[in-house]
């Protein structure tokens, strides 16, 4: 009988084990894929200027985003505060560029603090939609799903006419899922459906709901 026992308690302990490496190699799967996803936007996304924040909301998504996503349930955004320091576009893109730096030596940590920094000191700037689009491609680079959700929920509150807009609802939709709120990626993925018609993220969107 203790013989019996044991080999039952081994066999649970392996069971137990199975299930942990399983489970270690889903995370290294999903780490890897949002390490490649986020590679692949950076070899397009570059450092080139961002369309201004009164760029159509409806044009093209650009190449940068073709897989964005935005956080639900936000309420609605205030606008973003006076900026402290006054508009000087020069250097407000030497900073932003120093930022998306950070993300190609894949510092993302300091990405994050760049990032945050930024918006803080120039939250008017015409690169503030891009960099809080990326700060939510940053944390979600560190697994940080929360905060990614909530910078990219921002990009449609305080910059809705951005064109990183259904980009960052599409990928706020992935997080969404990822958190387990299944109930929330279908409204997201419908709203980049109706309201932004004709870009990628709306296809993207379109493939995604007829899988549900």
């Amino acid at each position: 009988m203790q013989l019996q026992q044991m080999q039952e308690q081994i066999a649970r302990q392996q069971g137990i084990i199975e299930e942990l490496q399983n489970d270690v190699s889903r995370m290294k799967q999903e780490s890897l894929e949002r390490y490649q996803d986020l590679d692949r936007r950076i070899g397009t996304g570059g450092t080139s200027a961002p369309a201004p924040q009164n760029s159509s909301a409806g044009g093209d998504v650009n190449a940068a985003g073709a897989a964005a996503g935005a956080a639900t349930g936000a309420a609605a955004a205030q606008p973003p505060a006076a900026s402290s320091e006054p508009g000087d576009p020069a250097k407000e893109k030497l900073y932003y560029d120093a930022a998306f730096d950070l993300i190609k030596a894949k510092d993302f940590d300091k990405a994050s603090q760049a990032f945050n920094a930024f918006l803080r000191k120039y939250p008017n700037s015409q690169y503030a939609g891009n960099a809080q689009y990326w700060l939510g491609e940053v944390n979600l680079a560190k697994g940080d799903l929360q905060a990614a959700g909530q910078a990219f929920a921002k990009v449609s509150q305080l910059y809705p006419k951005h064109n990183k807009v259904p980009d960052s609802l599409y990928k706020l939709a992935d997080v969404e899922r990822r958190l387990g709120h299944t109930d929330r990626v279908k409204g997201i993925l419908q709203q980049v459906v109706t309201q932004y018609p004709g870009t990628s993220a709306a296809q993207l969107a379109q493939r995604d709901l007829q899988r549900l």
